[in-house]
């Protein structure tokens, strides 16, 4: 299990669609790089850094993308998250 205090580093890829989030979870198990498919398809506007966050603490995020971010390992990637803006594929970074 992951850390649960301190910060944590996080890139996300955002999607309308769960249909959409996990044809991007597909391009990556065929070895298709994380930031690359963020540019690609997220409706974030970190896609111009790769999905990149950066560092965030606990209460900064959306409780489910929250949770699940912090139960990762570094170097994971989640199902899809469902949230509010939609769904996330999210990597833990460090």
């Amino acid at each position: 299990m992951g850390s649960n205090k301190g910060k944590v580093r996080a890139s996300h890829i955002l999607v309308a669609k769960h249909k959409q989030a996990l044809q991007i979870l597909d391009e990556l198990d065929a070895g298709v790089k994380f930031a690359e498919l963020a540019r690609k398809h997220s409706e974030c506007p970190s896609r111009k850094k790769g999905g990149d966050l950066g560092f965030f603490c606990r209460g900064q995020m959306v409780k489910e993308f929250e949770r699940t971010v912090y139960s990762m390992n570094v170097g994971d990637i989640s199902d899809p998250v469902k949230t509010k803006f939609g769904y996330h594929i999210i990597k833990r970074t460090a």
